[in-house]
């Protein structure tokens, strides 16, 4: 599905893919900063208590969550001035490229950088040593772990939208939400490896960000009714 959007929404573009690329960037510097921060961490700690290793593990998780977000608004920012210029140099004092579709497009590079990673952790822990559920442990990791790398990339597109709005319009709760979305998706990481505490409530929240982002895009019911029916 990642791939779908990439495909048909971005690949034909040249601007859209530069922004993809730009976005994608900005969310790989925000992880090597909270890679950093949480190595010192843990290596400044006792690596023998194991109540203290978890509580960094969480502060840990969180604090990248915030950088995350962070590097969105310098996004923003930066986008913003991109725009003015884009403007400045038009014959016809249009910008090429709105700020909504660049909302999009910045969100989906945030979410491939992330669905990336994602899939090098799980294809490091696929090499071994050792076999999933050998334990008695659940066998469905790996296919759990991909309907989680999932609707994180859907989820960083759609919160790439609602950030952008709440950003231009000075709408800061919008912001907030979705930083507390983040950190509540992030933090139902912990209930595995139950998995179904963690997929199901990251899967409901998707739907919602997925509508409230629907709806600040422009759209509406009846649109929605007609691409559905297939009519024009």
């Amino acid at each position: 599905p990642a791939f779908g959007l990439f495909l048909f929404t971005i690949a034909r573009d040249p601007l859209r893919i530069i922004i993809l690329i730009a976005g994608a960037f900005f969310w790989l510097v925000s992880l090597l900063l909270s890679s950093l921060i949480w190595f010192i961490a843990v290596k400044a700690s006792d690596p023998r208590d194991e109540r203290l290793q978890k509580g960094l593990l969480i502060f840990g998780v969180m604090f990248s969550v915030l950088l995350q977000e962070a590097f969105r608004f310098l996004y923003y920012k930066l986008l913003r001035k991109a725009i003015e210029g884009l403007v400045a140099l038009s014959e016809d004092g249009c910008s090429p490229i709105s700020i909504q579709q660049m909302a999009y497009v910045a969100g989906v590079g945030f979410g491939l950088m992330s669905g990336a990673f994602s899939m090098i952790n799980l294809l490091a822990d696929a090499l071994g040593p050792g076999t999933v559920g050998i334990h008695g442990d659940s066998q469905l990791y790996f296919l759990t772990s991909a309907f989680m790398t999932m609707v994180l990339i859907f989820l960083h597109t759609f919160w790439g939208i609602l950030f952008f709005h709440g950003c231009e319009h000075r709408r800061w709760w919008e912001i907030a939400a979705v930083v507390v979305m983040h950190l509540t998706v992030s933090g139902l990481s912990f209930c595995n490896p139950l998995y179904v505490g963690s997929l199901v409530p990251s899967y409901m929240l998707m739907a919602a960000a997925a509508a409230w982002a629907y709806l600040l895009s422009g759209g509406s019911a009846q649109n929605l009714r007609r691409f559905l029916l297939c009519k024009s």
